[in-house]
């Protein structure tokens, strides 16, 4: 039952509530029916502690605002994290607060901040699953507590308008055969300057002979050769490629984002540097950084015309994707 709604203060009782104010009617019918000191005395005590549960809750409200929202790097169909920092005008005060973020497009679980760490500035961490990629709205924040006794709910309100850019789903590329990429293997090329030796591993296709280690190939059966690798070695960068104009809109178009994102993805967790490059009417658009090439295809509308509806082969592929 809510007791009091505007656009900021919802008030409401809980069920634990109203079994607890049935309990204290109970007890108060019962000492005026028959005049015990005792029962007055657990009645003013029952009703003392309701009162007290609704002003502390209260407070656990006061002195935090929502500060800004970090959206990290948040992909479509997949569970990212949403870092929501706050300004707290009491930082040693225990608040027990549950946050719920409103989302369009998509899902925003239920997250708890305790309070008490003594940070001006707490951060919470709020997980959210988006429906597609592209732009999104966060549309409201509520912070609710039933602290600290569960009787009376508060939920405080704050109206938002931030707009969130979510990534496209990264789908696992598949290498090509012969692409030096697969299972893992990835060609490197040393560093500028002096490098040591390392260790020593299976040769691979583009390996200079030079780097042969014959002291270990000779210890390995069906003279299988192994090259020295070196402390300062880095991988080849990744060269992507789009051109907007061969894709129509639909599944189709979606999949290759979603297979560029995917490579990456890979590329970044292999500490490789990553370059796009996009075609499109106006021009053509070159973008460095795992992030810049993200944001890029969060954005990219083909501009084919549709033939045969939404899931209809393109007309051509992007780029390939290759190392240089």
């Amino acid at each position: 039952m809510l007791l009091w709604k505007d656009r900021t203060l919802r008030l409401s009782i809980t069920r634990l509530g109203w079994e607890y104010l049935l309990a204290l009617m109970l007890i108060g019918l019962f000492a005026v029916n028959s005049g015990n000191n005792l029962l007055y005395l657990v009645f003013s005590l029952m009703l003392g502690l309701f009162l007290v549960s609704g002003v502390v809750s209260r407070r656990s409200l006061r002195n935090l605002k929502p500060l800004d929202l970090d959206e990290g790097n948040l992909f479509a169909r997949v569970r990212g994290g949403l870092r929501l920092r706050f300004t707290d005008g009491a930082p040693r005060r225990i608040r027990g607060l549950e946050l719920r973020l409103a989302m369009e497009g998509g899902e925003v679980e239920t997250a708890f901040f305790a309070g008490g760490g003594g940070d001006a500035e707490p951060v919470a961490v709020l997980h959210a699953r988006a429906g597609k990629r592209g732009w999104t709205r966060l549309t409201g924040l509520e912070l609710r507590t039933r602290h600290p006794f569960g009787f009376l709910e508060k939920a405080w309100h704050f109206e938002l308008d931030r707009s969130l850019l979510v990534l496209p789903h990264p789908r696992a590329p598949q290498a090509a055969p012969g692409d030096p990429a697969k299972e893992g293997q990835i060609r490197t090329l040393p560093r500028p300057g002096d490098s040591s030796p390392e260790g020593a591993r299976p040769m691979r296709p583009g390996d200079p002979p030079a780097r042969v280690h014959w002291k270990r190939s000779a210890q390995r059966p069906q003279g299988e050769l192994w090259v020295r690798t070196f402390e300062e070695e880095q991988p080849l960068a990744l060269h992507l490629e789009l051109d907007l104009g061969a894709w129509a809109p639909g599944r189709n178009f979606e999949r290759e984002l979603e297979r560029l994102s995917g490579a990456i993805l890979q590329a970044r967790l292999q500490k490789r540097e990553v370059e796009l490059v996009v075609r499109s009417a106006e021009g053509l658009w070159r973008h460095e950084g795992s992030q810049a090439c993200w944001r890029a295809l969060a954005i990219s509308e083909a501009e084919a015309e549709s033939a045969g509806g939404p899931d209809a082969p393109s007309p051509a592929t992007s780029g390939p994707v290759t190392a240089s």
